[in-house]
Formats: structure tokens, C-alpha cells, sequence
């Protein structure tokens, strides 16, 4: 039985990560920011095999910490960084933890033999820094996919600044360790969408289905994608799980970044299907999947599916 460490494992993704090795039959270790706050991750206990399940607590920027995790992990996912809209200290809670966290994790996964797959989930803020909105240096009708230059928007919100130079970091590092022992994959998901194995509503993604639905603009920013009807690129959180396992477990991935999407859709659409209504636009695929369609299997499900089953909640 293989172990894999799941950083960020009882997150709206992680926890989907989580129940899929399970199922796999895999020893899973996942980490928490703070034992003392079971409420964050108590739910993986009722998991399916939750038997073969540890959570420990880990500091992603203490080297020792993240040392003692990943000794005799042979699967690494690293789903450490949580979406936010917003932050009062950028600095400390979303750049530290996010680019040194992924700095110290390169350094000490180079130093931890058990290793031969690690598996990093970064974002869609990755390659475009401004999304919802488009790369104002592409055309309307580009189709973005992982050829493309990745593109920096420094008034961009933090998470995904944040999410931009974690990526370059990886970059950076394979083209500089042709011979690390062990292989590195990036994917990079659009807008997760669905229904948390959790009862947190702490998540990001949980908060704007939750604002679409219902039609609420607690900020300017959400006000701004209703009054734009900004158009949302969707993908299922469990098919982002169903990736994330495809990527660790296939071999000769080495260097590949993969874009995890399906549909994009107009906010008022997203409303619409979260109501169980029939959208007035159409979709479009502004995010090309077909890398991960090629080299994963992927099938990706139309974005009612994970609505629907968040709405369901």
C-alpha cells in the first residue's frame, strides 16, 4: 500500500483528493494549519477507509515540519494554499505561506528519497492572473490554454499573484533539476464548483456559489461580476480530485502543467442553473481542456452537474 501526503487535504478541494486515494487504497496523511480547531478537519474522519487516514499537524514554511510529514510519502499533493478574495495582510496570509511555502517544499521533497511523484495544484490565477477577466493582451475570442505566456496582473487579487509566483518557483525549478529522482506535475484548475464534504462555509468557492445563487453582492467585486455579467470558466471539484489522481498516478508527466475546466458560462447563467433553471446564454470553452483530455482520460462534466449538486445543499 502506497502513502501519499495530501498538504491542504480537509479543504473544499483537498478533501475530495482525500476520499479519492482512500478509495484507491492508499495510506493518506493530510495536514492541518491547527490541530486545536478540529472543526477544520473532522469531517475526514467519516470519509470512506478513513482507516487508513492520519492528519498531522504541519507549518508549511518550517522546513522540520514539512520533513517529518513527508518522510515515507511516496505521492506528494501540495493543495496547501486556500482561495481568497481578500486579505488584510496579504503578506502573511496568502504570499508567505503560498511562494516560501512552495520554495521550502522544493527544497525539502529533493531531500526526501521516498519521493517519485509530486503533484501541485496550482490555478487558473496562474497562467492568467486576471481571470474571471480576460488577459487584456489576448484577443476576445482567445482560447487560453497551457501554451500560453502566463500573464501577471499586479492589481490582481493576491491569491492568485500569490498563485503566479508559486508557479513560477516550479518553473524554475524543473528547468534547473533535470535529474531530481522524482517527477513534478502542475494542475490548474478554473472556477471549482460543487457541493463541500464538509459543513464549513469558509470556502471561497462555497461563498460564490452561494452569492450567484442567491443573487448577493456583499462587495464591490461581486457587484462588479454581476453588473458585467463576467464569464466564469467551471469545473467540477470532483473531477479537479479525479485530475489530481490521474496526474500523480500516470508516468512521464514530468513538467506538465495541466488546465483542469469545462464550460464558461455568464454569472447570470450560474444563477440560473444554481435556481435549477434553464440558462438564457450559452456556454463557451474560453479554457482548453484538451491536454488533459489527451494525456489524463479526462471527461469533464458540463457545468450543471456540480451546480446542481451544490444547490442541492
Amino acid at each position: 500500500m502506497q502513502t501519499v501526503g495530501i498538504l491542504g487535504g480537509a479543504g473544499f478541494i483537498g478533501s475530495y483528493v482525500t476520499q479519492k486515494f482512500l478509495n484507491e487504497g492508499y495510506t493518506v496523511k493530510v495536514s492541518t494549519t491547527d490541530l486545536a480547531k478540529p472543526e477544520k478537519y473532522q469531517h475526514l474522519h467519516q470519509l470512506s477507509h478513513a482507516e487508513n487516514l492520519t492528519i498531522s499537524e504541519v507549518d508549511v514554511t518550517n522546513e522540520a515540519d514539512l520533513g517529518e510529514f513527508l518522510r515515507d510519502c511516496n505521492i506528494v499533493v501540495h493543495s496547501g494554499t486556500p482561495f481568497q478574495l481578500a486579505a488584510e495582510n496579504p503578506q502573511e496570509e496568502v504570499f508567505e505561506p503560498t511562494v516560501r511555502g512552495t520554495e521550502n517544499f522544493l527544497k525539502v521533497v529533493s531531500q526526501t528519497p521516498s519521493i517519485q511523484k509530486v503533484v501541485f495544484v496550482a490555478s487558473v490565477g496562474a497562467l492568467n492572473t486576471a481571470y474571471p477577466m480576460p488577459n487584456p493582451n489576448q484577443p476576445a475570442d482567445h482560447v487560453y490554454s497551457e501554451a500560453d505566456e502566463p500573464y501577471l496582473d499586479t492589481t490582481a487579487i493576491p491569491y492568485a499573484q500569490a498563485k503566479y509566483y508559486a508557479d513560477q518557483a516550479v518553473r524554475q525549478f524543473v528547468a534547473t533539476h533535470p535529474d531530481t529522482g522524482f517527477d513534478i506535475v502542475s494542475v490548474s484548475p478554473t472556477g471549482v464548483m460543487g457541493k463541500p464534504l464538509s459543513a464549513r462555509d469558509d470556502s471561497t468557492s462555497v461563498g460564490l456559489q452561494y452569492l450567484f445563487k442567491n443573487k448577493i453582492a456583499p462587495n464591490p467585486f461581486v457587484q462588479m461580476l454581476f453588473d458585467r455579467d463576467v464569464e466564469f470558466a467551471i469545473v467540477s471539484v470532483s473531477d479537479v480530485a479525479e485530475g489530481i489522481f490521474r496526474a500523480a498516478t500516470r508516468p512521464g508527466l514530468h513538467g506538465k502543467n495541466y488546465l483542469l475546466t469545462g464550460e464558461s458560462w455568464p454569472v447570470s447563467a450560474l444563477t440560473a442553473m444554481l435556481n435549477h433553471e434553464t440558462p438564457a446564454k450559452a456556454a463557451r470553452l474560453v479554457y482548453s481542456n484538451a491536454l488533459a483530455t489527451q494525456d489524463l482520460g479526462m471527461a469533464f462534466q458540463p457545468a450543471h452537474v456540480p451546480l446542481h449538486e451544490y444547490a442541492g445543499v
